[in-house]
């Protein structure tokens, strides 16, 4: 199919997935060498086409070399190779403790796959979120469905025809297109869907997942703060959060979405941001090529409006706020005196814009939080370990960053996810392993006699008494 530009058909939809669903007994019989050794085929391959894929995420928006390197297939190698490292130990039976009253018994869990699963994945990180979720289902033993984003059209195609290399449809097939594609595969009684984009179309995707009994991971987004306390080193929390905000143009779902300053220290830190906006991109961002573009014309559109319309209402750019319809470009922005009834306060902004806002008590930043839904991440620099305490204890969040930006992401060791409107599920690492995984628990009866022998009706005098002692001491 040609990158993207067609919707899959329901007829071959529903041909793949019912091959899918014939083979995925033969596929969850898959030994763990068996699956390591497909994993090792991945990474040999993606490293194989390293170059491809830079081509294709810079013909997609303009995304430096470097930067596909770090967030796409670094991420996607690294959890391939702690699976590799780990998946023989997660493969195996779990032992769990035995209670007194089940005495001569033996219990554990049983990892076993979920069977076809679907992965969704969005388009402003393609290649990583489509094949990082994919390497926790196969190490799972599923066969897998992918549907990547429409607006990454030269993404889609070469991962297209990685997959097509690696494995036979029955086992991993990737669909392209838009709405009717994904509606389509949303009808199917997939096992598992795996869904990484916004809190809207998490709702629907839930909703479909639940006419079928569906389990799903949904990677969500929100509005995620950073916090700046008086006590921060004031140059590296500026240098990270500019980091943190233009890495991929905000185009990222932990992404700082505004900014929370003690005003004793709001000026001097926007002066430090703007200082290393400048260092990292020059005076003029529009001609380097380590800043990439919105990704299509209607997300250009939208922050523009968003932007304008703060700014119509009394906001004021104290960074950037420069743009060019043309090339998609939006300068690095960080906008002070926002209403908070603006889009920007609003709504996720998903582009190089930073609203900042003072405070003059750090539970004044805490009630700002926790007046809204619960964030994908949440940010805090500062070295008072009280204050660091107090907004932990304080604040609900699905990822925390203490003194840095966006690196609890490439932690393997750490769950990733959200909470409710950020997120349901986790993933990453073992987290993934078990999200796409059934946790099949197993009694199975060592001694001749168990204690519910000894119970059975007809109950008596005797009887009630071993419940009773049983009830009081055990």
């Amino acid at each position: 199919m040609t990158a993207g530009t067609t919707d899959t058909s329901r007829q071959e939809i529903r041909r793949i997935f019912e091959a899918q669903r014939a083979n995925q007994a033969a596929v969850a019989k898959a030994t763990a060498r068996e699956r390591i050794a497909k994993l090792r085929r991945l990474h040999k391959t993606l490293l194989h086409y390293r170059q491809e894929i830079r081509d294709a995420l810079y013909k997609d928006f303009q995304k430096p070399p470097l930067e596909v390197d770090l967030t796409e297939i670094y991420i996607i190698t690294s959890e391939i190779k702690h699976t590799i490292r780990n998946l023989r130990r997660w493969m195996k039976p779990q032992n769990v403790g035995t209670p007194l009253p089940l005495l001569g018994s033996r219990s554990y869990i049983q990892y076993q796959p979920k069977g076809v699963v679907l992965i969704i994945a969005p388009w402003n990180f393609p290649v990583n979120l489509t094949f990082t979720p994919m390497v926790s289902a196969i190490a799972a033993g599923n066969c897998v469905m992918l549907k990547p984003s429409e607006n990454t059209p030269h993404s889609s195609a070469i991962m297209a025809k990685i997959v097509e290399e690696l494995f036979p449809e029955n086992e991993v097939a990737l669909v392209e297109g838009a709405v009717e594609t994904s509606k389509a595969l949303l009808d199917l009684p997939f096992n598992h869907i795996f869904f990484t984009g916004s809190p809207a179309v998490g709702k629907i995707v839930m909703q479909a997942a639940a006419k079928n009994l569906a389990s799903v991971t949904l990677e969500l987004g929100g509005k995620s703060p950073t916090i700046v306390d008086e006590t921060a080193d004031l140059e590296k929390a500026a240098a990270r959060i500019a980091w943190g905000k233009h890495v991929n143009m905000g185009q990222t779902c932990i992404a700082p979405d505004y900014l929370l300053v003690h005003e004793s220290c709001k000026e001097e830190l926007l002066k430090k941001i703007s200082r290393h906006l400048n260092a990292s991109y020059g005076e003029a961002p529009q001609n380097s090529p380590d800043y990439p573009r919105i990704v299509n014309r209607h997300h250009f559109e939208r922050v523009k409006a968003s932007l304008q319309e703060a700014l119509e209402k009394g906001a004021r750019a104290v960074i950037g706020g420069q743009m060019d319809d043309a090339s998609r470009f939006i300068a690095p922005t960080v906008v002070a005196e926002i209403a908070q009834d603006s889009r920007l306060m609003t709504e996720e902004i998903f582009g190089p814009v930073l609203p900042v806002i003072g405070f003059r008590s750090l539970q004044e930043a805490i009630d700002r939080i926790n007046s809204r839904e619960k964030p994908l991440a949440l940010y805090l620099f500062s070295k008072n370990r009280k204050n660091i305490r107090q907004v932990l204890n304080h604040t609900r969040a699905g990822t925390t960053c203490i003194n840095n930006s966006l690196l609890q992401f490439n932690n393997i060791n750490l769950p990733f996810g959200g909470d409710n409107n950020s997120g349901i599920g986790k993933s990453h690492g073992w987290f993934g392993f078990e999200a796409f995984s059934n946790a099949r628990s197993v009694y199975q009866q060592i001694w001749p006699l168990s204690t519910a022998d000894l119970l059975r009706p007809p109950y008596n005098a005797w009887k009630q008494k071993l419940a009773d002692w049983t009830l009081k001491w055990l």
